[in-house]
This record gives C-alpha cells, sequence and structure tokens, in this order.
C-alpha cells in the first residue's frame, strides 16, 4: 500500500511537472540573412517555407521578419553575413532574389558559363577574394558557395547588371531558437559552422 502510494506522489509530481514546463518551451525557425544591423543587434530574415522538410530550404516566406539577436554573445555564433541572393537554381537558369526597395521577390534568369566543384575557402581560386566578383563589362557575376565548395560563373541580362552587388551576395543561412518571436535566445550561423 505504501509503496502504490509513493508510486501514485511520483507520478503526480512528474505530471505537475510536465504540465508546468509546457509554456516554458520555445520554438526554433530557420531563414537567410537579408539585412543585418550589428549596432542595433537586428537581422532580417526571409524564413524557410518548407522547414518541416530537413535538407530542402525554400526561402520564400514573406514578409521578412526581424529579429534581435541573442542578449548573450555566448549564445550565437559568427555573425551573419546578410545578401539579396536567396536562392541560385542551376538546372532552371534563374537566381531568386530579395528586392529591399519593394520587400518582394523576383526571379531573375541566368545562364551558367563556368562552374568549378570542391573548391575549399584556402583554395588560391578563392583565398583572399572578395565576393561576388562582378564584371559589367564581361556581363558576368562570380560568386563562391562555401557549404558546397562551388565557384560559380553565370550570366544575367543586362538590366541586371546594374543592380548593387549586394544583389548577388548569398546571405548566410541562420538557425535561431526563440520564446518571444522577435527575439532570438540562441542563434546558429549554420553557413559559417563547420560541422564535422
Amino acid at each position: 500500500m505504501v509503496a502504490r502510494r509513493q508510486w501514485m506522489m511520483l507520478l503526480a509530481a512528474v505530471w505537475l511537472t510536465l504540465l508546468a514546463g509546457c509554456g516554458g518551451f520555445g520554438k526554433v525557425n530557420q531563414g537567410r540573412v537579408v539585412a543585418y544591423d550589428a549596432n542595433q543587434g537586428l537581422m532580417t530574415l526571409i524564413l524557410d517555407s518548407n522547414y518541416q522538410e530537413p535538407g530542402k530550404p525554400k526561402y520564400d516566406a514573406l514578409p521578412p521578419v526581424t529579429v534581435r539577436i541573442p542578449q548573450d554573445p555566448q549564445a550565437m555564433g559568427p555573425a551573419p553575413q546578410a545578401g539579396g541572393l536567396l536562392e541560385l537554381n542551376l538546372k532552371a537558369g534563374r537566381i531568386l532574389s530579395f528586392d529591399a526597395a519593394s520587400q518582394s521577390l523576383a526571379a531573375l534568369p541566368l545562364r551558367l558559363v563556368a562552374k568549378r566543384e570542391g573548391v575549399s575557402r584556402d583554395d588560391r581560386l578563392v583565398a583572399g577574394v572578395r565576393f561576388p566578383v562582378v564584371d559589367r563589362a564581361g556581363k558576368t557575376v562570380t560568386i563562391y558557395l562555401p557549404k558546397p565548395r562551388q565557384l560559380i560563373t553565370f550570366s544575367v541580362p543586362d538590366e541586371y547588371l546594374a543592380l548593387p552587388d549586394s544583389a548577388w551576395v548569398v546571405g548566410d543561412e541562420v538557425r535561431y531558437y526563440y520564446k518571444d518571436p522577435g527575439q532570438a535566445l540562441r542563434l546558429m550561423n549554420v553557413t559559417k559552422t563547420e560541422i564535422t
């Protein structure tokens, strides 16, 4: 009888603990950074509309969201780099870009000129080079994607060459934990974090 009573009290304590903690769990979200203000501690993201399917992100959820970075510097990895290039689809021959002025997405046509695979960050082709390299005379843009280790050169129609260089920068992919949607409690820079 005593053992059963202790068992029931233990179950009740566990149940109450779980109920008390239910409101305390946060959520995780991810997006690509299109603006970052280090002084204000704010980043603006285009969220992943396909977040439930790992490994197949779709950065196309509008409107953009602005999130405050963690107050504790230990809860954040490398500072994110912002950029307007959300997706580079070589098979479809298009770029998905964020237009900050109109706060909208634009699909831009591209033609692949060259693609090199297996290019590490310390390779002479990319070490010390500031990307993107926009050759307006040659009508090409060259970008480096560190995670897939690709150096890609493509051409776009003349009217898009007038875009600022930031339009060709791939913004960092970040994942963050939050309880209040406007305040990240932990932030991981997926692009700049090497997981081996």
